[in-house]
């Protein structure tokens, strides 16, 4: 992953949409645990015997590349979803070339709208840990050009379709109290015809 971080941090910066650190809402504590990660730690053996590899559940954590990344090109290269532009334009890029939903899947993208401020955001779905609550991967989201690692985000809609979620704000340990409207999940399969 490491090697993938590197090669994507040269890429040309594209807008994205920053949090709020100053206005944090009292939310209960996403689901343990995250069912994502980066790291890896040996598996334990048996007979002398060594196993294979597993992977490690990570908490949220933020990481600070060699050089600023905007959430569009890191979202692209974690996704395969091949769209270029701000991440406010990326929903209506997708129509016709990749499928579009309401509902999360690992490797989906999640795009949220431009608010106030913010031009939209990318973040890539690692894990689903309900109905209404999911995990991501994604970068600038504070604006300062990091990496967002296991971020929990919940589905705060009335109607349950994804359209308002709150992001977990992983320097105060708690979800943040701004509500961002999205506009779904873009599916990293080309669509088809046949769908």
């Amino acid at each position: 992953m490491r090697a993938a971080v590197a090669g994507f941090l040269g890429l040309a910066v594209s807008a994205c949409a920053g949090g709020d650190r100053d206005k944090i809402a009292a939310l209960p504590a996403p689901t343990a645990p995250w069912p994502t990660s980066l790291e890896i730690l040996p598996a334990p053996s048996a007979a002398g015997i060594r196993q294979p590899d597993r992977p490690r559940r990570s908490q949220p954590r933020i990481v600070t590349p060699a050089r600023r990344l905007q959430c569009v090109p890191y979202a692209r290269a974690l996704s395969t979803v091949a769209i270029r532009g701000d991440a406010r334009t990326w929903w209506r890029q997708a129509e016709g070339r990749y499928d579009r939903g309401r509902r999360p899947s690992v490797g989906s993208v999640l795009v949220l709208k431009p608010n106030g401020r913010s031009r939209g955001h990318l973040a890539v779905v690692t894990a689903i840990l309900s109905d209404r609550e999911i995990v991501v991967d994604h970068a600038n989201w504070l604006n300062q050009g990091r990496i967002h690692l296991s971020t929990p985000v919940r589905d705060v809609s009335g109607a349950g379709d994804w359209s308002a979620v709150r992001v977990w704000y992983t320097p105060g340990r708690k979800y943040g109290a701004r509500r961002y409207p999205a506009y779904g999940f873009i599916y990293p399969a080309v669509a088809t015809a046949a769908r």
